[in-house]
């Protein structure tokens, strides 16, 4: 069953959310049982306090556990402290009113963290992939999910890079999930490039992380919900991971992607601060990447930027940026890479080619960040210094071919 709503102006009530919530919940007998949510972290724009109460208040009183597990992929674990946070809680509380909640970090390269859920083989990857893939992937996932009666996602849905849409399965790999599907279904998100697939509904890459989640037998609820730009959910579809991700991506599509009418040849994003490394601040150049003219330039302006990646940093030096064909005509170089560091390397980079020893990429990608200039040039991206950048100089210049575009990375920009 599904069960939600979309609202064409303005927002979903408060109220209104925690009614879906004890509609939907209210079809599952779940006294003194165990129930696991998997939630997004800090990169994620989702209200989380808001959900947390709703559940709570719907099932917090009857079942067993009600635990959270941050669902952050190969992102830095974050600590008990910023979990709390992150679903406005207090210590106090969660020693007195809330005590049958557990907070958890999840582990992408712990393997003590995680348990073999299943295997799709070889034939299956071909198929879904194109014949991108030749190999069969085992699914590890964080071994929590199979302790529980129940696991819930509570997931933000919007143009990703990888994907499609973020949302649904996707919580599970590569929110939850060890690092051979992870690298996998990155590296062929990359090689069908992100123009091609940032805001598809279907695509290899969702049918990969379906199929992934068809291997997983226990009982699984998602709420999928659209976030908008004043941080207030304009749908929530509560339903399978499949469903529920249908229906919100249909009013994600609405609201989430900007329609141009000409490319320009200079944009400035401006980054907001939830993107603390380029490794998640790379999302301006994803999302943007369409509407940049061909030979044109896309700053990404986020002084507040200082590392490549907290987690991927070293491997990032090592490789560089680069267009996808850099690493196509050069495999026998590249084929014990990491394909998650190379996927990440070649969406930053953008589209371009690579003949003769020299590449072509089709537009320039200059950050104007916190990371030094000799960073910059070694990865092979170009520098600015952001002081020098006066962003209010930015503003109402479409007809000299320059657009500001602030909050860059959370709306993909495609041209009409």
């Amino acid at each position: 069953m599904l069960w939600g709503e979309e609202i064409a102006q303005g927002h979903l009530s408060h109220r209104r959310i925690g009614e879906i919530t004890v509609e939907a919940l209210g079809n599952y007998s779940l006294e003194g049982r165990k129930v696991l949510c998997l939630i997004p972290d800090f990169t994620r724009k989702a209200p989380l306090p808001l959900l947390f109460r709703a559940l709570y208040k719907a099932i917090g009183k009857q079942v067993k556990a009600l635990d959270f597990l941050v669902a952050s992929g190969t992102h830095q674990p974050m600590p008990q402290s910023q979990i709390m946070k992150l679903l406005g809680l207090t210590r106090a509380e969660l020693e007195s009113k809330f005590t049958n909640v557990g907070l958890f970090a999840h582990k992408h390269d712990d393997p003590h963290e995680l348990k073999l859920a299943g295997i799709i083989p070889e034939e299956e990857i071909r198929e879904i992939s194109s014949g991108k893939l030749h190999t069969e992937i085992p699914l590890y996932l964080n071994r929590r999910l199979f302790e529980y009666d129940l696991v819930i996602i509570l997931g933000p849905v919007s143009p990703h890079e990888v994907a499609g849409f973020s949302g649904g399965n996707k919580y599970f790999f590569p929110g939850v999930a060890g690092t051979e599907i992870i690298q996998s279904f990155h590296w062929v998100g990359a090689v069908i490039t992100n123009p091609a697939i940032n805001g598809v509904k279907d695509n290899p890459v969702r049918r990969f992380l379906d199929r992934g989640a068809a291997l997983l037998h226990f009982d699984k609820l998602c709420f999928s919900f659209v976030v908008l730009a004043d941080g207030e959910l304009g749908c929530l579809y509560i339903g399978s991971p499949e469903e529920s991700y249908g229906k919100a991506v249909d009013y994600s599509s609405r609201v989430h992607i900007v329609y141009l009418e000409r490319p320009f040849k200079r944009v400035l994003g401006v980054v907001p601060a939830m993107y603390t490394d380029l490794w998640v601040g790379g999302k301006a150049m994803y999302k943007l990447e369409p509407i940049v003219a061909e030979g044109g330039e896309l700053i990404i302006y986020a002084p507040h930027i200082k590392e490549l990646s907290h987690t991927h940093g070293a491997a990032i030096e090592r490789i560089g940026y680069h267009v996808l064909d850099y690493f196509l005509e050069q495999w026998p170089r590249f084929a014990q890479e990491p394909k998650l560091i190379m996927a990440h390397s070649t969406n930053v980079k953008g589209i371009g080619r690579y003949s003769d020893g020299q590449e072509y990429p089709r537009i320039r990608v200059t950050l104007a960040t916190g990371i030094p200039e000799e960073v910059c040039r070694r990865v092979n991206l170009g520098y600015c210094d952001p002081a020098t950048i006066k962003v209010e100089e930015w503003r109402n210049r479409e007809d000299e071919g320059m657009l500001y575009v602030p909050r860059a990375g959370e709306l993909l920009y495609r041209l009409r």
